[in-house]
């Protein structure tokens, strides 16, 4: 048994709609994720409504149909939608009163994505300054029994699942913390990007700040400390910013919150600012990123015969492979492996020892050839997209061991199928598949 996902728990979410197979949780997950998202837009705007009585607060609605990570992530099929829309209500619900239901909906948010705990941690001490409603009746409690309360409701949840992983795995943070070891200047790159393109440009209003009460200042507190943990943590490899995406409900209200002390014009130039980085993103990734889920399908369909009858297959790429193939996946990236995950290099530079594929009998692989190559003869003089799958093609006796059978026909996911050889060296290689070619 192994720690494969970050959000421990998520899975067993799913375990209910995959009786069908991976699609089917795969399109449970992506409902899941919409639904819960478009819900807590709702309570955000009306977050956004008890702002101020100036109309200008509405302007940092705008934030969220430019977003395309919002867009993308909240359907993609990972947990990731559902953070979104605990991360919205963690900052909409102290607005509207509720400050301890918002802390336990960052606790929430943070047991999922460790990352948000810092995150959580802020958001949950400060709206502890927001407006609140105190029990019909009662004396209201003191200030200090209220931020523990809220501290609690943030971090225990982050501490249970620290402590059933130790208890379970051996380790309290996700295996692929171990896998993908934080690098400090592609986090830092990582961030800065997010910070220029998601929206918190229109955050950067020194003179706003000073005129903001104590609850919108801890928003920008929240968000400013979640880039930080975003960069700590080394980034992501993912596109469209997944790792920020959870405090951009927080970007939004507190945009709101500083058009309503901050001039019109000024206001006016630092949406257009945010807009623009949204759109540029919009523009530029966007096209690319909604044709994934329909790309990925396309090479589950053209690889599953060349995998057909295959025990155990080792790949990088082992997630659209769940849906291709019911064998024995081997991660070369580390994340569901904890042999891997402790080899050196990070999860696409993995350093494969030579007896690891013959350890674990693998009897197929499965690697991604670089942009814009076609598969060489032989099959490991090929350019490969990867350092690790570079690295299993130069193991000695890996041309020998394995014959190319099939290559996908997706243009920018170009796949190369390889089985082992029944007759050794001298079976020759067998014709290739090349999918739409």
């Amino acid at each position: 048994m192994t720690d494969g996902v970050t959000p421990l728990g998520w899975a067993f979410a799913l375990a209910p709609f995959a009786a069908g197979g991976p699609l089917a949780a795969l399109a449970a997950a992506k409902a899941l994720g919409a639904l819960a998202w478009t819900l807590a837009a709702g309570v955000l705007a009306l977050a956004i409504d008890r702002a101020s009585a100036r109309p200008a607060r509405f302007a940092a609605l705008a934030l969220v149909p430019a977003s395309a990570p919002l867009a993308a992530w909240s359907v993609a099929g990972m947990e990731t939608g559902v953070v979104a829309a605990l991360g919205a209500l963690a900052v909409a619900l102290p607005a509207l009163g509720r400050a301890l239901a918002g802390a336990a909906c960052a606790g929430a948010a943070a047991a999922l994505r460790p990352e948000l705990l810092p995150f959580a941690l802020v958001v949950a001490l400060s709206a502890q300054a927001a407006p609140r409603r105190d029990a019909a009746g009662g004396a209201p409690r003191p200030a200090w029994a209220r931020a523990l309360a809220a501290l609690a409701l943030a971090g225990l949840p982050f501490v249970a699942v620290a402590v059933a992983r130790l208890s379970i795995f051996g380790r309290a943070a996700p295996l692929a913390a171990l896998a993908k070891a934080p690098d400090a200047a592609l986090g830092a790159r990582y961030a800065l990007a997010c910070f220029l393109l998601t929206g918190p440009a229109a955050l950067i209003a020194p003179a706003a700040w000073r005129a903001l009460p104590a609850w919108p200042r801890g928003l920008l507190a929240a968000v400013a400390v979640h880039f930080l943990a975003v960069a700590a943590a080394g980034g992501d490899w993912m596109p469209l910013s997944r790792l920020v995406v959870p405090a951009l409900p927080a970007v939004v209200l507190a945009a709101a919150h500083v058009a309503s002390v901050a001039h019109a014009r000024a206001t006016a130039l630092r949406l257009a600012l945010a807009l623009a980085g949204e759109l540029f993103v919009m523009v530029r990734v966007g096209p690319t990123a909604a044709r994934v889920g329909g790309d990925r399908l396309r090479v589950v369909e053209e690889l599953r015969g060349a995998l057909a009858g295959a025990e155990v297959v080792a790949a990088l790429d082992i997630g659209w492979l769940g849906a291709a193939t019911g064998a024995t996946l081997v991660d070369l990236a580390g994340v569901t492996d904890p042999a891997i995950a402790a080899l050196p290099g990070g999860h696409t530079t993995k350093r494969i020892p030579g007896a690891l594929l013959d350890a674990r009998r693998v009897d197929a692989l499965v690697l991604l050839l670089a942009e814009g190559e076609a598969p060489a003869s032989p099959w490991p003089a090929s350019r490969f997209a990867r350092g690790v799958e570079q690295r299993v093609a130069r193991l000695p006796g890996a041309g020998d061991a394995f014959a190319p059978v099939a290559v996908s026909g997706v243009p920018h996911l170009r796949y190369v199928v390889l089985r082992r050889r029944a007759g050794g060296a001298d079976a020759g290689e067998a014709p290739v598949d090349r999918g739409a070619d």
